[in-house]
């Protein structure tokens, strides 16, 4: 049986954080696949524009410059091929009404940053391990 490649979307302005998000995905296993743009307006491009295999999963901070993650998600659930993917929204803000707006908005899931490195690995790794597209 062949195994299908993992690929995972990554929009984030912060480079360390896409960074840090990369390295712990990578700890996770070491063959992921990533695509990642620094803000919404470029998230948007490279989805619209990816001719080969789609991500399995689109990681979207919420605070970016252009287009915001919410902004961002929006355009996501529009958009026929992006829609069924799931959009886990991430950001360091605990505040409750912007988590609810999120979730209404489509998003599979908000994970707000943790602050360790091995927090972080823990959390992605029950993300990337949810079957978030099961089919009953």
């Amino acid at each position: 049986m062949i195994n299908k490649k993992r690929i995972f979307f990554i929009a984030d302005d912060d480079q360390d954080d896409k960074e840090l998000f990369i390295n712990a995905l990578q700890q996770i296993d070491e063959h992921f696949t990533y695509i990642t743009a620094s803000d919404g307006e470029e998230a948007l491009k490279k989805l619209l524009d990816i001719t080969f295999q789609l991500p399995e999963i689109i990681f979207l901070d919420l605070n970016m410059p252009k287009i915001n993650g919410k902004q961002c998600l929006i355009k996501i659930k529009e958009n026929k091929t992006l829609q069924d993917i799931p959009v886990i929204m991430y950001s360091t803000t605990a505040d409750k009404k912007e988590m609810e707006e999120i979730n209404q908005l489509g998003a599979a899931f908000f994970l707000q940053k943790p602050n360790r490195f091995d927090e972080l690995c823990n959390a992605l790794e029950k993300i990337v391990n949810v079957k978030w597209n099961v089919v009953l």
